[in-house]
């Protein structure tokens, strides 16, 4: 049986992608892992608008009962935000939730896969996964970074999860090749802040700019996704001094906890809620909507571009 007999298309994209339209891909571990209920499901329902706002369809995706869902209704929506024991599916694991037909979000390495798959070139997340900090111990490195160097899919993220080794994990992405550009910034922003104080080789100022430059190395047959690094918005920002020390007591807890693998980083976010007093929670949901909101723009221009060569060659 091939994955195809698998995949279900919302009518949505569905005809989005059969028009040449923009999609941008969005990811369900978010909903199901990332934020307490009801703020998940408010938050995914303004992500979509966020993107159909400004010209693009949104293709949330998400396991379905052991089947690749591209799109999800509003009635999927509710059920991931609310359901218990969702699987938190990466590469490795979506074979297993499509044969046992599970329930299973997407983080960013399986949603870029899904992405990829359906052929939807922009996918927008809150903050990619990285090098852990303490890895040269634990070996703990996100599958997210690997899957960059494989699967040719632009995503836009307001960098790295702070509660990562970023150094390191910059380092990881330009061992395989990685574009990181910058939007608008010439430092690398740390999810809750918008400068982890590390300079950025490649800064683009346009989403017309940064469309050109992911329709270009396709042409190139440059395999391998795009990393848009788009800082948090000023007003929401909390400085990198002020949640550090919180950073630090969140994962000192995981660690007398006995923490760690995939339960590590929904801990460490939790508990920096927690330990914030909410604060890290609202600039979570904000720096998601200003990467949703971009992620559409470039996805308009790409889908522009692409028609312009398409009528040249003919």
């Amino acid at each position: 049986m091939s994955w195809m007999n698998e995949f279900v298309l919302s009518e949505e994209v569905h005809e989005a992608l059969n028009a040449h339209a923009p999609v941008v891909a969005l990811e369900s571990t978010i909903i199901s892992h990332g934020m307490p209920f009801p703020q998940n499901l408010e938050v995914a329902r303004s992500v979509e608008d966020a993107v159909r706002e400004n010209g693009a369809v949104p293709a949330t995706i998400a396991i379905v009962h052991g089947r690749i869902a591209v799109g999800l209704s509003s009635d999927q929506l509710e059920h991931f935000a609310q359901a218990k024991g969702v699987m938190k599916c990466s590469r490795r694991d979506l074979p297993y939730a499509i044969t046992q037909q599970l329930n299973g979000a997407t983080t960013v390495a399986a949603t870029m896969i899904i992405a990829e798959m359906a052929g939807i070139d922009v996918f927008a997340t809150g903050g990619i996964g990285g090098v852990h900090r303490g890895a040269e111990l634990s070996f703990d490195i996100s599958a997210d970074l690997n899957e960059f160097a494989h699967t040719s899919v632009a995503v836009i993220s307001a960098g790295a999860k702070a509660i990562l080794d970023i150094p390191k994990t910059l380092e990881y992405l330009e061992t395989w090749g990685v574009p990181v550009i910058g939007y608008r910034t010439k430092h690398f922003p740390a999810f809750y802040s918008r400068s982890s104080g590390i300079e950025l080789p490649k800064t683009l100022d346009s989403a017309h700019d940064i469309a050109a430059f992911i329709h270009e190395k396709k042409r190139l047959n440059l395999k391998g996704g795009v990393l848009v690094a788009n800082p948090i918005p000023e007003e929401f920002e909390i400085p990198a001094d002020a949640i550090e020390p919180h950073i630090a007591q969140a994962i000192e807890m995981a660690a007398s906890n006995g923490i760690q693998g995939k339960e590590l980083t929904p801990y460490l976010l939790r508990t920096l809620n927690e330990v914030t007093q909410g604060r890290s929670q609202v600039a979570n949901e904000q720096l998601v909507l200003h990467n949703a909101r971009l992620a559409a723009s470039i996805a308009v221009e790409l889908a522009n571009i692409k028609k312009k060569r398409s009528f040249i060659a003919l």
